[in-house]
């Protein structure tokens, strides 16, 4: 009896496993970057990196599984695991924390083309055509089991003591979703149904990292519309500050938890890159919030409504890129971006977590934005061919040739000295 008693007791105590207590890695630099190629963002010296996580991607279309299959489960139901999904994320997470990269994973939700994959994990209410990532069915009974069985399956691969598969530090809830029309569909819906539903899923996923980290990080997700909103219909957008103000809301009235906020500050147009002549205000009644006025973000998160345990919710920026125009200074006004977005950053000192960079290579499908480190090769979606001047900035940044670097582009900005960005 005793072998057997002991199988059990091993058995139980891995199934219950205290979260691991490592703290959240303190790192003397917010430079990021949100990854394509690995070696790549390593030769640029990032210290952080965030990667998209489709749950549609890792969730298998098979009601039972096959004999060595992973599976997930949560409220009585068990869910299969795309085997070959979860291998290929390991293989992009696992070399960057190897090298001490703190990784972030977007979760996110795509229609997928199978039915019984889209109804698990596309909430039940949105729109069948419209929209790009999708709010989680956090609705239905399975659904909610599958969001719960998912993200303890993410926690418990990449954030818990175990790192085999690669060390994650933070997770980014769905994407932009004060417009939740494009980018958190969930069909024609008010701000305060929005808020809700999404502090509901954030919550799930929260519980699901605390299974497994005690100290890794779970965002909500802006994009640049403060007081404004990013379209006419109400039922389509909302501003970010009243979504924000909302939340906090709804998750002090459920019992308050330890989220934090990743805004996207892109340039008031995205087709230019001169954020510094951004016609936006220093106070919390702004359209936007862009580079030129972060500390908006700051003040906004310093006030009591804001706070947990007493301080400030942690920021990171972790989308948002510059374009570059058709003209003939366009490089130029996109590295200068750059330099000017990283001075105003580490002005903000450690209440940043991270400036993820978006994109390492242009994107044929992204609306013909031109956000690349690297342009891509004519004909392919997202092949990298050859680097722009942006990519030498950003690898210059934190190092000791940083001001060398940055200082010829002071007069493109109108400066003459970096500390004048915060001269008003």
């Amino acid at each position: 009896m005793r072998p057997l008693l002991l199988i059990c007791l091993c058995l139980s105590l891995t199934a219950f496993a205290a979260p691991d207590l490592t703290p959240y890695p303190a790192k003397s630099s917010p430079k990021g970057l949100q990854v394509q190629m690995v070696p790549d963002a390593l030769e640029l010296g990032i210290h952080h990196a965030n990667l998209n996580i489709t749950l549609n991607g890792l969730l298998s279309p098979e009601k039972t599984a096959k004999p060595g299959q992973l599976t997930t489960s949560a409220d009585g139901f068990t869910f299969v695991i795309n085997q070959k999904y979860a291998e290929a994320m390991d293989r992009l997470i696992k070399p960057l924390s190897d090298q001490g990269v703190v990784v972030t994973l977007i979760v996110i939700t795509y229609r997928s083309p199978n039915e019984r994959i889209r109804n698990l994990t596309v909430h039940p209410k949105a729109d069948p055509v419209q929209g790009t990532t999708m709010a989680a069915n956090t609705v239905t009974p399975e659904g909610r089991a599958c969001y719960k069985a998912l993200t303890e399956f993410i926690a418990r691969r990449w954030s818990a003591t175990d790192a085999k598969h690669g060390r994650v530090w933070g997770w980014i809830v769905s994407n932009e979703v004060n417009s939740h029309h494009e980018w958190h569909q969930m069909g024609l819906t008010t701000t305060e149904e929005v808020a809700l539903q999404y502090e509901d899923q954030v919550r799930l996923a929260w519980e699901s990292l605390r299974q497994h980290s005690t100290n890794a990080r779970i965002y909500i997700s802006l994009e640049h519309h403060w007081a404004a909103k990013n379209h006419r219909d109400p039922l389509q957008a909302c501003p970010g500050r009243t979504l924000l103000e909302l939340f906090a809301k709804r998750a002090r009235e459920r019992g308050d938890f330890d989220w934090n906020l990743a805004f996207h500050p892109y340039p008031w147009n995205l087709r230019d890159p001169r954020t510094w002549l951004d016609k936006v205000s220093f106070n919390d009644n702004t359209p936007k919030v862009t580079f030129k006025n972060l500390e908006v973000l700051t003040k906004k998160l310093a006030t009591p409504e804001m706070l947990y345990a007493g301080k400030p919710r942690r920021l990171s920026f972790t989308e948002q890129g510059f374009d570059l125009p058709q003209r003939p200074e366009g490089l130029t006004e996109q590295a200068a971006a750059y330099a000017y977005a990283w001075e105003k950053v580490v002005r903000l000192g450690d209440a940043i977590d991270a400036f993820h960079y978006h994109r390492q290579v242009d994107h044929a499908k992204e609306g013909g934005l031109r956000f690349g480190l690297w342009s891509n090769k004519p004909g392919t979606i997202s092949e990298p061919d050859q680097k722009r001047p942006i990519w030498h900035l950003l690898k210059a940044a934190d190092t000791p040739g940083w001001k060398a670097a940055a200082e010829p582009y002071l007069k493109t900005c109108g400066l003459k000295s970096w500390d004048e960005i915060n001269l008003r």
